[in-house]
């Protein structure tokens, strides 16, 4: 409830009127008759706006009922979440506003702060679609190690779980190594990129960076004691970004078979990212 009062009383509330204000003014003002602030006003207030968005974010009820919660129809339920998403963006600490920071890091001090431990976590999740009518989208869409249509999300996270980096959706039948090849984070120099072992290959392609991956078991001979132990160690560091996938995954909208339109992925893994990030940073503060 806290961080509620605060995301809504120190950022919400601030932005909400020129936030409102350029919304008015640049919908339909080509073939606009009546002045800006015309129309049908919102019958809930900002307030509860935003608690319907974490409510339907957060459960992934239908539109129905939460117009039964909320007392409104459900085409009023769709119309108040979108107006009001793109404004919770702005409010929320999002991949993209952290990454376009940790890519101007300079100094240790700087990337220590950003990258404790100077350790980044790469991995990729993946959510369940509804199977595609067409057939060349239910093969690009089909994933084989999941027996399902799915999308994939590719995270970068630092030792707190804090996510630094999150590249839009892919296709599910995509490797999530070819995803990172196409859409590699820059982290700073200093800092170690953790891997598993789906990322086999990342030492030799990618040099100028430190990475660290587990050692892989050889076909018909034992590990060493050595090895296994790196192996170990390695497990319990990189279990943060397990962590966090949890964290997401615990917003039915990013973890149930994916309902929306696909086009609206790629804002709503912002606002849940933001989320979680967020409640990350006041349990540091």
């Amino acid at each position: 409830m806290q961080e509620f009062d605060d995301i809504y009383d120190k950022e919400i509330v601030k932005r909400y009127h020129n936030h409102e204000l350029k919304r008015l003014l640049s919908a339909r003002k080509d073939v606009r008759e009546r002045k800006a602030g015309g129309g049908r006003p919102f019958k809930l207030d900002v307030k509860d706006r935003f608690l319907l968005l974490l409510v339907y974010y957060r459960l992934y009820i239908t539109y129905t009922l939460a117009g039964f919660l909320f007392d409104l129809d459900q085409s009023n339920i769709c119309r108040d979440i979108q107006k009001i998403e793109k404004l919770i963006r702005r409010c929320l600490p999002i991949p993209q506003k952290i990454y376009n920071i940790t890519k101007r890091l300079k100094t240790p001090e700087e990337v220590e702060e950003y990258f404790p431990g100077f350790l980044a976590f790469i991995d990729s999740t993946e959510q369940q679609i509804p199977r595609p009518v067409d057939k060349r989208r239910r093969t690009v869409y089909y994933s084989g190690k999941k027996k399902k249509h799915t999308i994939k999300t590719q995270l970068m996270v630092n030792k707190n779980g804090f996510i630094i980096h999150k590249v839009g959706h892919k296709k599910g039948r995509r490797h999530d190594y070819d995803i990172y090849k196409e859409n590699h984070p820059n982290a700073p120099k200093q800092v170690v990129n953790v891997f598993d072992l789906g990322y086999l290959g990342v030492e030799k392609d990618f040099p100028q960076q430190i990475s660290s991956i587990p050692n892989r078991k050889e076909r018909n001979l034992q590990s060493s004691e050595e090895q296994k132990e790196f192996n170990r160690g390695h497990a319990k560091k990189r279990i943060v970004i397990e962590h966090t996938i949890c964290r997401l995954k615990k917003y039915r909208i990013f973890a149930d078979v994916f309902r929306n339109r696909l086009n609206k992925h790629n804002k709503i893994s912002d606002i849940v990212s933001g989320l979680v990030n967020y409640r990350i940073m006041k349990q540091q503060n």
